[in-house]
């Protein structure tokens, strides 16, 4: 319990994850498909003014088993709840989420309206993942210089093989995710906040 008051945030969505996929689970595969259909992120649905999709996709744990992605998400959202509060934590996770996604159905407008081939207007759009990797690549860039400089350079080479092989939109994504947790990093608004907090872990061992 005194967990849950300390991450409030983490614990509502960690339980949204669990109880959404609990739900999938009890439905036919047919009833899964269209509720996944339904809560695409695409280019579709944005375009017919289904923005609420930017939200709702952020609720199916997709590509990864359900108890992997939330264990990763209970992690660091967790600890960026921990170091920074829950406005900054679950804002970073907010904002790579539904930015990576604007910026990545962009350019299949774009491609679209250049008639290029290749446009995925209807493509399933659902998952943690670009949350996830924006907020680890925030708790990274924030962190003492060797881990920021190995732990990025790791992620970044990870993310950009994975698009080398599959060539997949979701795979752009999350190296766009990436540069938008570290851009975020960059702020004031959490720059001064891990600072602080950096200096209170000091203060506290050496207490």
């Amino acid at each position: 319990m005194a967990l849950a008051r300390r991450l409030p945030a983490t614990t509502v969505y960690v339980t949204l994850l669990l109880a959404t996929a609990a739900w999938l689970a009890s439905r036919p595969l047919r009833e899964q498909a269209r509720f996944i259909r339904h809560n695409s992120s695409n280019l579709h649905h944005l375009e017919v003014g289904k923005w609420w999709t930017l939200i709702t996709s952020g609720l199916v744990v997709d590509g990864v088993p359900v108890l992997l992605g939330v264990a990763a998400v209970a992690a660091a959202l967790g600890l960026a709840e921990w170091r920074w509060g829950t406005l900054r934590g679950m804002g970073t996770f907010l904002f790579g989420h539904v930015v990576a996604t604007l910026l990545t159905e962009g350019v299949m407008w774009l491609m679209r309206l250049a008639h290029l081939p290749g446009a995925l207007t209807r493509a399933r759009d659902v998952g943690i993942s670009y949350g996830l990797v924006a907020t680890v690549g925030c708790l990274l860039a924030l962190s003492g210089p060797r881990v920021r400089r190995y732990g990025l350079s790791a992620l970044t080479a990870l993310l950009t093989v994975a698009w080398v092989v599959d060539h997949e939109l979701a795979d752009a994504g999350h190296l766009v995710a990436l540069g938008l947790g570290v851009a975020a990093s960059r702020s004031h608004w959490l720059r001064d906040r891990a600072t602080t907090a950096r200096r209170t872990a000091r203060a506290d061992t050496t207490a």
